[in-house]
């Protein structure tokens, strides 16, 4: 059965301008249960990820200060958030999820986690609504405990993966590929092992001739025996900052060609949502939940 890492403290109060954002993480799994896709028994609450795990791939001190809630006002603003201790302990658990998620793709093929994708966080620091890197300390996790030998990062936010890219420069035993948006945020850009920049405007049918071309060329030359797919959903011609002209349909079509071309060639999968900012939150919740009910066609 296909497993999905869901934690419902995302209901913790925010300040107003954050709440829209969140609301998808609730919507989601509500959706997916009322349409009959998924069952309770596809559900579970992750705890919250042990701090050893944590640091064999963030920075003590950094990490001790969001512990202790000393990370300066100026250090918050770059995050986006304000701080608090529910904020830490949210990231903390959906850290885990994308651990125990990839844990039950090594046996079952797919695991999917509703957050995730935290791309934006560096060893020493967090930005862009990021405070821990989740598939960098999973990818660091599934290595040293030996799950695994060859981690393939599919990274398919509007947005480029830089702290991921960072964080996982110079592991040989990770190749990371990110597809985004040449001018959008990050302005300063890392170098992932693969990067494919998208002028504005790209349309859907150039972005999946792309992805189609690439991700194939990719597996066949570094052969990996795992894989994480960040599925983020601000590629839509719909998105407030995606700059893009990818269809609900194109975007699920993305979804199908990654999980099919992964399917058939034996290698497991974990997914995370990554951003998603249409004004109209449904079309946010229907973007991502076709992303579930793909991978449940597939893999249940």
């Amino acid at each position: 059965m296909v497993k999905i890492a869901f934690d419902p403290i995302y209901s913790h109060p925010l300040p107003e301008n954050h709440r829209f954002p969140m609301l998808k993480y609730e919507l989601i799994p509500q959706q997916l249960l009322h349409e009959g896709t998924c069952t309770s028994n596809h559900f579970f609450k992750p705890s919250a990820c042990q701090h050893e795990v944590v640091l064999d791939t963030h920075d003590e001190f950094y990490f001790n200060r969001l512990i202790e809630q000393q990370v300066s006002p100026s250090e918050q603003r770059r995050i986006g958030f304000p701080l608090s201790p529910e904020l830490v302990n949210r990231e903390l658990v959906i850290t885990q999820g994308t651990i125990d998620i990839a844990l039950h793709a090594l046996k079952h093929g797919v695991g999917l986690n509703v957050a995730g994708g935290t791309h934006h966080a560096f060893a020493e620091r967090g930005e862009g609504f990021c405070l821990l890197n989740d598939m960098a300390i999973a990818s660091n996790f599934l290595l040293k405990n030996e799950y695994c030998q060859r981690i393939l990062i599919i990274d398919l936010d509007v947005h480029q993966g830089n702290g991921t890219a960072k964080l996982l420069e110079n592991n040989p035993k990770v190749f990371t590929f990110s597809m985004h948006g040449r001018t959008n945020y990050p302005f300063h850009k890392e170098q992932s092992d693969l990067d494919i920049e998208l002028e504005n405007g790209t349309t859907g049918k150039a972005y999946l001739t792309l992805l189609t071309e690439h991700l194939p060329r990719i597996i066949e030359l570094f052969q990996p025996d795992f894989a994480f797919y960040l599925a983020g959903v601000d590629i839509l011609n719909t998105d407030k900052f995606g700059r893009l002209e990818v269809s609900l349909e194109e975007c699920k079509q993305r979804d199908e060609f990654v999980f099919k071309t992964l399917k058939n060639l034996d290698i497991p999968i974990a997914v995370a949502l990554g951003g998603g900012y249409s004004p109209d939150i449904k079309v946010i919740v229907e973007a991502h939940c076709n992303t579930f009910r793909r991978a449940v066609e597939l893999f249940d």
